[in-house]
């Protein structure tokens, strides 16, 4: 199995770009919050689940997998998740289900524009294309260079 620094080394090999990276900035956690938004309106049994139960399973299992390769990023991305989920929960009371997910495909498709126009100066396709575990991988990247400029250790 690959550790989390194996994975977070091969995708900035991909990532080497400034202007790549300054789009994954803007991109990415956009992209991770319409993708939890999309799920957010995906109706549960209300008998049995709350509106957003498909989109905390989501969370649960990305969280797995990065508990597994890395306690700490897991955590840092785990309270990133709770956030999404307090300020989607909000959305989702405030605009309903109809109109919540037309504003996450919107956001999505705009933010995937930026992937793919970043990719464009970087010269390299998406990290994703080759193996569908980046589309993890780029999320915990970005924690963890947060996680550095806020002065936490920086292994991975």
């Amino acid at each position: 199995m690959r550790t989390m620094q194996d994975w977070l080394d091969s995708y900035s090999a991909d990532h080497q770009n400034p202007i790549n990276q300054r789009l994954h900035w803007l991109c990415v956690p956009p992209i991770v919050w319409s993708v939890t938004a999309l799920l957010w309106t995906i109706p549960v049994p209300a008998r049995f689940l709350q509106p957003g139960a498909w989109a905390v399973l989501a969370m649960v299992a990305a969280f797995a997998w990065y508990w597994k390769r890395s306690h700490r990023l897991g955590i840092a991305l785990l309270l990133a998740f709770a956030m999404l989920a307090v300020f989607t929960g909000f959305l989702f009371n405030r605009l309903g289900a109809a109109q919540l997910r037309w504003l996450a495909i919107a956001v999505f498709v705009v933010a995937w524009i930026g992937q793919f126009v970043g990719h464009m100066y970087e010269g390299r396709r998406p990290s994703f294309l080759t193996d569908l575990s980046y589309l993890l991988v780029g999320p915990a990247w970005l924690m963890e260079k947060l996680l550095r400029r806020l002065g936490f250790r920086a292994s991975a």
